[in-house]
């Protein structure tokens, strides 16, 4: 898998992609991460890359030139199965839409930046919209490193114990069943016996009607 990911502020990125299994997964082989700062395809004086928006509304816009030359040059290289903005009004990412994705070969992430981005970009550039919440965000560098996160980790591979990713939260409809560790007592605070039996059947039982429980309690809506 490739993933390219566009920004004003690639620096925001150096972090969250360079640690943990994303970082595992690169060293791996597995998935190549490159990030392309938007201002190096910018025409304009000092590299900018936005403009006060038609129609007089507050904040800048980013601009369509830079964004276009940088996808096309990429699509000259490799064809994308998706071309995904992060966007607050966009699809609300998802594990089934991470599952998804992590099928794909290629894939290129825009992140938004400023009042939003020339809406052109929207319709003609992008075919995915995707948003992480219903909140509004700097920048869409963490959006970007939250869906890359989500569908690298899938990777056959990148994950120790791939079993480990299948019996996450929401892969089915819903929250995982409460875990525990050693001691099996601490502090007078115990374990459920059931962990402790040696009973698959009666363990398989438990979690499910944990994660029902759960789910009931804390995310109701998933279960409509």
């Amino acid at each position: 898998m490739r993933i390219d990911i566009l920004s004003v502020m690639p620096e925001a990125l150096d972090s969250p992609l360079h640690c943990s299994i994303l970082q595992r997964a690169q060293d791996k082989g597995l998935v190549e991460i490159h990030v392309h700062n938007l201002r190096d395809w910018s025409l304009r004086k000092h590299r900018k890359v936005d403009d006060y928006p038609f129609g007089g509304e507050a904040g800048m816009v980013m601009q369509i030139e830079p964004v276009y030359r940088c996808i096309e040059a990429l699509k000259q290289e490799r064809d994308y199965d998706e071309v995904i903005f992060t966007s607050p009004d966009g699809e609300q990412l998802s594990q089934p839409m991470a599952n998804t994705l992590s099928l794909a070969q290629n894939l290129i992430i825009l992140c938004g930046h400023y009042k939003g981005v020339d809406y052109r970009i929207r319709e003609h550039l992008v075919t995915r919209e995707i948003s992480i919440g219903d909140y509004v965000l700097t920048g869409g560098e963490l959006p970007a490193a939250v869906i890359a996160d989500s569908i690298v980790r899938l990777l056959p591979g990148a994950i120790g114990d791939e079993q480990s990713a299948l019996s996450d939260s929401f892969q089915d409809g819903l929250l995982e069943a409460p875990v525990y560790t050693r001691p099996a007592e601490f502090n007078g605070w115990t374990v459920p016996e059931v962990l402790l039996s040696g009973n698959e059947a009666k363990i398989v039982d438990w979690k499910m009607q944990q994660a029902l429980e759960r789910t009931r309690r804390l995310r109701p809506g998933l279960l409509k």
